[in-house]
């Protein structure tokens, strides 16, 4: 069965006269939209700002670990608003900040386990959703996505992101 006949499955064909690239873009912002809406739940349970779990996510990616400094090149943020996400993190007991033992001017940012616990028990349904999804793909279209995903993020990194 194709997704055209699932309704159930959020996926639509294209309507008549869309490009593919208008509809990708469309399903990109649905899928964006939905990921900030549990992004937003997940930030208002925590007592958290939306841009805190941001910043957890690019902690929780990066490797090796963040510095503040590239935590706020990544964000697009002031240094004064890193630190007041980075002090709010760390007082919540998501993060850690870590001085490098070879230079104690470098400081490295570190996902605290218990923190990642909470978060993965969060965003569980989310997890469950895209196994659904993974699971009504064919093989060859989930490498198609995964590659087609890894391309649009390594475009999407090399934007220049104006500094707020």
């Amino acid at each position: 069965m194709n997704s055209a006949d699932n309704p159930r499955d959020g996926s639509r064909p294209a309507a008549s006269g869309v490009s593919e690239l208008q509809a990708l873009a469309v399903e990109l912002r649905r899928m964006n939209g939905e990921i900030n809406r549990l992004v937003h739940s997940f930030a208002h349970a925590q007592g958290l700002h939306a841009t805190d779990v941001q910043a957890l996510g690019a902690i929780l990616d990066a490797d090796p670990p963040l510095t503040p400094g590239r935590l706020r090149e990544h964000l697009g943020l002031t240094s004064g608003a890193v630190t007041a996400c980075l002090d709010r993190l760390e007082r919540a007991g998501h993060i850690r900040r870590a001085r490098e033992s070879a230079d104690r001017r470098v400081v490295h940012l570190y996902y605290e386990p218990g923190a990642k616990a909470v978060a993965r028990s969060f965003f569980m349904p989310l997890a469950e959703a895209a196994a659904g999804a993974c699971s009504a793909t064919e093989p060859e279209e989930l490498e198609a996505v995964l590659r087609f995903l890894g391309r649009m993020n390594g475009e999407l990194n090399r934007m220049q992101v104006p500094r707020r």
